[in-house]
């Protein structure tokens, strides 16, 4: 059977790539910012369907094309269970009052003395506690820019800072969409992921650090202390702010420790954080609920609400409100169709030999495997800047490479670093993509004007390739794995 097949040429294996291409810059061209929740999912299935159509010619019958479509999806069904619990885990963590004390005690170590430093580290707190650097941006970072202009300092400088810091945040995140989709496309796991990554991000958010450190020490930032201090009693206006609260973000960490795997984890978390919004925010609680009475039906009520659906707190701040969002499990959905999507289109090219074609060319040039993770690196940052979508530049790269690095014995948290240390960060350098218009209309600063000032996105995929050509922390494959 496999011998009727025929071989895709480099030339046919690369038009389902530029259709794709074409059909998404059109989107963003069009659609802009809302481009990944509908009119991307359905560019992928059309690519899917022309590639499906070029594999005909190639001799697959559709039997062997949909084999191959529904094996791709099940791969993806760890990553997609998980991004739903995570849903959840926001809309708990929210009414809980976990992520507006992570916030509230963010903000204590805004030190005016060293604003653009103190600035990466509120950015990366709320980014970290939120899961988005896109919310990070439109809520603190609107404040952190008004409060940086005040001082005098140079806009771009000033966004550099609170990119810098949101993005580390938004990588680190178990909330974030792409940190769930990179070990997805990989073939590990999230908390392996993020525990492999943090070994370049931590020297890259460091050296991020010490650069805007040095930078800003001498600017007088008092200006800053009443921006800081309208949050943080917005915050203390509707949450019972306390140190217990932690309890339920630390039990998460222990059970990672411990090696729990991630969808109990998640949930243990999750519901953890519901019987504490219970306890210490029955006002939270009972408002959610759309309740006068604080009951155990009102309780299970404003917890189920919180993991399942869309939920606000109004603070009267309209920028603490736009914090104090979270979207539960239906608010992952459009990240699900998009991942499901891609997986269809990444199964198809896959399965007649394409994808194998395209990356078997650039994988000829890369014969170490400090070379294998640049190559992998480059072609995130190409996939950036002609897809201008980073989750495309995550997919379609993961998809290209897995089986490579599975066959030099690399473990896959390696590419799924790679992936996030080069996919994730670096759209947002870019002008013409979603997250570099997003980014820039939100701050009100032109995106290479700020691009010079994202120390921590220029550095983030040198660190990467440095790891790789030096053989530092490079996981092999074990033979009980």
């Amino acid at each position: 059977m496999e011998s009727r097949h025929k071989e895709p040429s480099l030339i046919l294996s690369l038009l389902p790539i530029f259709f794709l291409i074409t059909l998404l810059a059109s989107n963003v061209y069009i659609f802009s910012d809302d481009a990944s929740y509908g009119p991307n999912q359905i560019a992928l299935i059309l690519s899917a369907a022309f590639a499906a159509v070029l594999s005909l010619k190639l001799k697959y019958r559709w039997e062997e094309i949909l084999d191959a479509i529904v094996k791709s999806i099940s791969s993806a069904m760890s990553a997609i269970l998980i991004l739903l619990m995570i849903g959840s885990l926001a809309g708990t963590w929210l009414i809980s009052g976990v992520v507006p004390a992570m916030i509230y005690y963010g903000l204590e170590i805004l030190n005016p003395t060293i604003f653009l430093f103190a600035a990466v580290i509120v950015s990366a707190v709320v980014s970290l506690a939120t899961g988005s650097s896109w919310s990070t941006a439109a809520t603190i970072g609107i404040a952190l820019m008004g409060i940086g202009q005040a001082l005098g300092i140079n806009e771009g400088v000033i966004a550099g800072a609170i990119i810098s810091g949101a993005y580390f945040g938004d990588k680190m995140s178990p909330l974030s969409d792409t940190t769930n989709l990179a070990p997805a496309m990989a073939g590990t796991d999230l908390f392996t992921h993020i525990r492999y990554m943090a070994l370049t991000t931590g020297p890259s958010i460091i050296i991020t650090l010490i650069i805007f450190l040095i930078w800003g020490f001498s600017i007088d930032g008092n200006a800053a202390l009443g921006t800081v201090t309208e949050v943080q009693q917005a915050i203390t206006s509707k949450f019972e702010i306390n140190l217990f609260l932690f309890v339920v973000p630390a039990a998460v960490i222990v059970l990672i420790i411990k090696k729990m795997p991630a969808l109990p984890a998640l949930l243990i978390g999750t519901l953890l954080a519901g019987v504490i919004a219970i306890i210490f925010q029955p006002q939270i609680v009972m408002a959610v609920a759309e309740s006068d009475v604080f009951s155990i039906k009102t309780g299970y009520t404003a917890v189920m609400k919180a993991m399942f659906t869309e939920t606000n707190v109004a603070t009267g701040n309209a920028m603490v409100d736009e914090l104090l969002t979270a979207s539960g499990m239906e608010g992952m959905l459009s990240t699900v169709w998009l991942i499901v999507c891609a997986m269809i289109f990444g199964g198809v090219v896959e399965g007649n030999g394409m994808l194998k074609k395209i990356a078997g060319t650039i994988i000829g040039f890369a014969h170490s495997t400090g070379s294998l993770i640049a190559a992998t690196a480059g072609t995130c940052i190409t996939f950036n800047l002609t897809a201008s979508d980073q989750y495309i530049a995550i997919v379609v790269p993961g998809r290209m490479y897995s089986k490579e690095f599975e066959d030099r014995g690399l473990a896959p948290e390696n590419l799924s670093r790679t992936l996030e240390d080069s996919g994730t960060v670096t759209s947002v350098l870019i002008p013409w993509n979603t997250c570099g218009a997003y980014q820039s209309t939100v701050l009100g600063v032109a995106t290479l004007t700020y691009l010079p000032y994202c120390f921590f996105n220029i550095i983030s995929p040198f660190m990467t390739i440095l790891f790789g050509y030096a053989n530092i922390k490079i996981k092999k494959i074990e033979k009980d794995d």
